[in-house]
């Protein structure tokens, strides 16, 4: 249960989280639209699980 605690700690999952959440509160805010939240979002969740997928490859 630790080390899946602490895989979750790693920085690109800090950076993905953050992200995520502020792309949220700015499309919440009208800062963003729904298009381009939907387009980073999709761009940057992609990434990360392709990162993910390729270390366990």
């Amino acid at each position: 249960m630790k080390e899946k605690m602490m895989k979750l700690i790693d920085v690109k999952s800090i950076v993905t989280l953050f992200l995520t959440f502020v792309f949220g509160i700015q499309t919440l805010k009208g800062q963003v639209s729904t298009e381009q939240f939907q387009t980073i979002f999709t761009t940057v969740i992609a990434f990360y699980f392709g990162i993910q997928y390729a270390k366990k490859e």
